[in-house]
């Protein structure tokens, strides 16, 4: 079993998933005329007007704290450790170009859910890759499959994993047992998850910016006390990038593809672009401007925040600090640990486990929250089967905590790559819609509107859409 999870992971990850992640966020970022690029200051602008919603959602502000509470975790930093361990420093290279790229993938995927949201059985938004495929493709055994595998990644293994970083966290720094670590970690997912999606939102909210500035701040306080290094280290993670380090010594061909592969499979792990979770947040918010693309700017930003921004600052500590040993025995969160602490003194380690321990349950929460709308889209809101599902999901929490399976893992990465599949395959079928949707939004921009998706004047969508959504959107 475990023989052919490796080799499934290998044959996605080492060839498959490469080529169509990076071509899928090429082809975007040209059809969309490098829209990351030449409109980078608008993703700010729609930031600002991000703070309303109706009764039927959540704020754009609120969708995108769900997305990066989702994105903001272990993937930040103990996962911008093994890629450095796994793939030396030129792993950052390509996370960054992923990055870069994915953000196209990302306005793709975000803008296509909340085009095809509806509305569940509560009056609240729902939607995401699995709606898209069931009303923009008419595939809803596509939607099906992705939506299996989503729950199975986020709503389960993931999960666990998240929980496996914050009791090792806190084992590591306070010396606590990791059952009781466990038990707390349920004690409070319980209390927001079950409060539904308003709840997390809410709770995601509060939290995502206040951890993710106060780890900005220590990154840039490490940065600055070592800024003689930056060229050095800079210089270093484009070299071995190209295998420019490796060239000399042989073993060139290998070491740019250790390097291409840990950078692309760890920067698809943090910021999640072209993977189909964060637009699953992106469904449930009410857009302002109300229009679908509003949603795609939002999204595009969550990108370049987690990556560019976040994991950035994780490899600074880590290149600085003087702590790094190419393939060396202390990787992950240990690696970021052992970085800060050299730099400012114990109190590091501890200010790690405590951001691990919000980054990691804030994206329990959200992990929480797609896996959700997935099996509302299966079960049609089933509420005997999402309570089952909430205790599962909550026993998953507890397993992680106190086991380390290399075999669940291996697992939780064959299954998002196979829901990255599905998704990339159905956003490139419906990339014609996201072009027209983008050049609608820019046309009403240009012309010094706020733009407004009227649905009248896509004719040709009008059946797809559910009723009521987009009726109404100018007096929204």
């Amino acid at each position: 079993m475990t023989d052919i999870i490796n080799l499934m992971n290998d044959l996605l990850w080492g060839s498959i998933l490469v080529y169509l992640l990076v071509g899928v966020g090429v082809y975007f970022t040209v059809r969309l005329g490098f829209i990351q690029f030449r409109h980078f200051g608008h993703m700010f602008k729609v930031l600002k007007n991000s703070r309303k919603a109706d009764s039927a959602g959540i704020s754009s502000f609120q969708a995108l704290c769900t997305s990066l509470a989702a994105r903001v975790g272990t993937g930040n930093m103990a996962g911008v450790a093994v890629a450095l361990t796994a793939g030396g420093p030129g792993a950052i290279f390509w996370m960054w170009l992923i990055a870069m790229l994915g953000m196209a993938t990302s306005f793709a995927e975000s803008t296509l859910a909340q085009l095809y949201k509806t509305k569940d059985d509560d009056g609240n938004y729902r939607g995401g890759p699995a709606y898209y495929m069931e009303k923009g493709l008419g595939m809803r055994w596509m939607g099906v499959l992705f939506s299996v595998f989503l729950i199975i990644a986020f709503g389960l293994v993931f999960n666990a994993v998240q929980a496996n970083s914050i009791a090792g966290a806190m084992n590591n720094a306070f010396g606590w047992d990791q059952t009781y670590v466990g038990v707390a970690v349920v004690l409070l997912s319980s209390v927001v998850i079950f409060g539904g999606i308003k709840r997390i939102a809410k709770v995601a909210e509060l939290i995502v910016p206040a951890m993710a500035l106060a780890y900005l701040v220590l990154a840039l306080f490490v940065m600055f006390m070592n800024i003689e290094k930056l060229p050095a280290v800079l210089t270093l993670i484009f070299k071995s990038a190209f295998g420019l380090q490796e060239a000399a010594a042989g073993g060139l061909g290998y070491a740019i593809a250790q390097a291409m592969i840990n950078g692309i499979k760890r920067g698809l792990f943090s910021n999640e672009a072209g993977m189909g979770s964060a637009p699953n947040a992106a469904a449930s918010a009410t857009p302002y401007p109300p229009h679908p693309a509003s949603q795609g700017y939002v999204q595009m930003l969550g990108v370049f925040m987690d990556t560019i921004v976040i994991c950035s600052a994780t490899v600074a500590i880590i290149l600085m600090s003087g702590e790094y040993v190419p393939h060396g025995e202390v990787t992950g969160i240990e690696l970021t640990q052992t970085a800060l602490s050299s730099q400012v003194g114990s109190w590091g380690g501890i200010f790690v486990a405590v951001a691990i321990f919000f980054f990691a349950f804030t994206s329990i929460i959200a992990n929480y929250s797609y896996a959700e709308t997935n099996l509302i889209f299966l079960e049609h809101n089933h509420k005997a089967g999402l309570g089952l599902f909430r205790i599962i999901v909550l026993g998953m929490v507890m397993f992680g905590a106190v086991a380390s399976l290399p075999v669940v893992w291996s697992l939780a990465d064959v299954s998002m790559g196979l829901m990255a599949i599905v998704n990339l395959v159905a956003i490139l079928l419906l990339s014609g819609i996201v072009i027209k949707l983008a050049k609608d939004y820019n046309k009403q921009l240009k012309a010094g509107k706020v733009p407004t998706f009227n649905a009248d004047d896509f004719p040709e969508l009008k059946s797809q859409l559910e009723d009521g959504i987009w009726d109404n959107s100018e007096k929204k």
